[in-house]
């Protein structure tokens, strides 16, 4: 078993997603999300606060050299492809995109970590966290 593997977290809120606030490709998908996700499912933790700290130490992640996004759904946590494709599965549009899923995750992962390795010399960081605007404040935890 891979120590990103899916694990399980049933003490932890369904539909948390855990991510990079200062990278710009991780706020972008945040921002997809909102965007796409009209029934107000998930919820945004970024890793740079106290919060968001905790539970990625909790489960195995630098919170100061993230790798991975995490989402937790059905009492599960998900880590990289894992967690995009799970995250894809539950938005109306791109639900077809988690049956993905059936590629073996040791062909999805290098894909995954290619883009995290790269992520912030391609498309940017940020010096703080993104802001949210007034209507999507109420879904990021603090």
């Amino acid at each position: 078993m891979s120590r990103w593997s899916p694990q399980p977290a049933p003490d932890e809120p369904d539909g948390l997603i855990l991510f990079d606030g200062v990278c710009v490709f991780c706020s972008r998908w945040v921002q997809f999300v909102l965007r796409l996700d009209r029934d107000a499912r998930f919820r945004f933790l970024p890793i740079q606060s106290e919060k968001g700290r905790a539970l990625a130490v909790r489960y195995g992640i630098d919170p100061d050299m993230p790798e991975t996004n995490a989402v937790i759904s059905g009492g599960r946590i998900f880590f990289k492809s894992d967690a995009a494709l799970t995250v894809l599965g539950q938005l109306v549009e791109t639900a077809p995109l988690a049956g993905l899923k059936v590629v073996p995750r040791s062909w999805r992962d290098p894909i995954y970590d290619l883009i995290a390795r790269n992520r912030y010399r391609i498309f940017g960081r940020t010096d703080a966290c993104m802001v949210p605007s007034e209507a999507d404040r109420a879904r990021f935890v603090a």
